[in-house]
């Protein structure tokens, strides 16, 4: 975690999905990795997600930078899927 000059937390990392999707009638497999990053209190949260831990995150796609067109997921929520049948959301912002 890191802070902004202005001292708000900041948590950075990379989320791998994988699935099994239905295209053209047809099952594919899905796999693929995306940047993510949580600011304030969701970053917290953030650093309680173990490595290969499993997760589900809400939030929205954004450029990298004003230079960069690469997309970047801001989590707004974290869901945490592992040790609890049903998943349980813990932390959601706004």
């Amino acid at each position: 975690m890191r802070y902004t000059p202005a001292g708000v937390p900041v948590s950075e990392a990379v989320l791998e999905h994988g699935s099994t999707q239905i295209e053209a009638g047809a099952p594919r497999q899905v796999v693929c990795e995306i940047a993510v990053v949580a600011l304030g209190p969701t970053a917290q949260w953030m650093q309680a997600v173990s490595l290969g831990g499993a997760v589900k995150v809400t939030g929205f796609l954004a450029a990298r930078s004003r230079n960069s067109k690469t997309p970047v997921l801001h989590v707004q929520a974290i869901e945490f899927l592992e040790g609890n049948e049903n998943g349980s959301i813990l932390q959601e912002e706004g």
